[in-house]
């Protein structure tokens, strides 16, 4: 168990589980910064594979980043490499006090014993991820997983999703799941790169065959302008893709991602499951047009403010990418009206939402206090 302790701790404190593989990282990082606004103070605990140097320094807005030696769910072949882990979870939340247990995976919340109030979040799992991926049900030697997730649901105080599309893709797999909420993630407002460069550019965990790295790698050979891709292809467990038609950066750090999505014209997700999309979130606030699969979550976000193509064709990539190559104007007007969505979908809103649930879950924090600087 690895300790690094970020200051001074206000009155009220949650604790929130993280993991350094995929978005949720992401997520958490930009919710401890809003949370922070509120007075609210965070002990963010992370499973799964060490964070590396530049996420450490990165987690610095959190009173605490405590590092367990467990697996991620997703990770473990059977439920035994997960004992003992809901233990750790109250124990920590003893031993830093807090107000509030914030999980980030369903099976962290199954048999957990505490009479802290639990919030479960459910940013993606392995059974909607195999229905909607895969078209098929979860693996049999994988049912254990279905069991702690559906556990950790009914044991959850609240269920949070990013997008109601999600939940209704886990109320099909699990059935009704009582205290559902939806709230949007968010991000802080930037300034649009005022220079627009012609390339086409998308950014994801490529080795994670829901994000279709294939399709779109086919597509690419399609399109006058280059596409440029970044992100890890190769998964934890080794398995991945290689690019052949696009120039694929490999992992970047963030900065350098979202310099990329700041000068490019077109940003394009082919992803078939998904359940918020924070990099579309990221491009579409900076001044990209969007060219996105055509699914439940991008067009309860997105509507209106993208051209949408058939995930499983790579030339209606093709065809719409090049579309916007071709058409200025049409780029430029989705562009605006992209830049419009993602200005209400703000760090301030989510957190602000995230803080009302607190307070209806924990009265320890229903009197959030403004901390200087933040947002009204």
């Amino acid at each position: 168990m690895t300790f690094r302790n970020f200051g001074t701790p206000p009155p009220r404190r949650i604790l929130m589980t993280v993991d350094a593989v995929g978005g949720v990282w992401r997520y958490a990082l930009n919710l401890v910064r809003g949370l922070r606004r509120h007075g609210v103070d965070v002990v963010l605990v992370g499973c799964g594979p060490q964070p590396d140097e530049r996420q450490v320094a990165e987690a610095h807005d959190a009173h605490a980043l405590v590092w367990l030696d467990q697996p991620l769910d997703w990770m473990a072949d059977r439920p035994e490499e997960l004992a003992g882990l809901t233990a750790l979870l109250a124990g920590l939340g003893d031993e830093y006090d807090v107000d509030l247990l914030h999980l980030n995976l369903p099976t962290q919340a199954a048999g957990i014993e505490t009479e802290r109030p639990v919030l479960v979040v459910s940013h993606s799992c392995v059974v909607s991820w195999f229905a909607t991926v895969r078209n098929s049900p979860l693996p049999a030697d994988w049912d254990w997983l279905e069991r702690l997730n559906r556990s950790g649901f009914d044991r959850a105080d609240a269920v949070v999703v990013p997008s109601a599309a999600h939940g209704d893709l886990l109320t099909a797999c699990y059935g009704r799941l009582p205290g559902l909420v939806t709230i949007h993630n968010g991000d802080d407002p930037v300034v649009a790169g005022a220079a627009r460069e012609a390339y086409v550019f998308s950014a994801g965990r490529w080795w994670d065959e829901g994000k279709n790295g294939g399709v779109l790698d086919r597509a690419a050979a399609a399109v006058s302008w280059p596409v440029i891709t970044a992100g890890a292809n190769i998964g934890p467990s080794g398995d991945g893709m290689v690019f052949e038609n696009t120039r694929h950066l490999g992992r970047l750090s963030p900065g350098e991602t979202l310099a990329l999505a700041d000068r490019a014209a077109v940003f394009v997700s082919p992803s078939l499951y998904e359940p918020f999309g924070l990099a579309v979130l990221e491009a579409a606030a900076r001044g990209a047009a969007l060219v996105l699969s055509d699914i439940p979550t991008f067009r309860e976000l997105w509507d209106g403010a993208a051209l949408f193509a058939d995930p499983a064709d790579a030339g209606s990539f093709a065809d719409a990418m090049e579309r916007l190559v071709r058409d200025g104007d049409l780029r430029r007007t989705l562009a605006d009206e992209a830049g419009r969505r993602a200005g209400a979908l703000t760090l301030e809103r989510q957190a602000a939402r995230t803080v009302e649930l607190y307070r209806r879950l924990a009265p320890s924090v229903s009197e959030p206090v403004r901390m200087a600087g933040g947002a009204a």
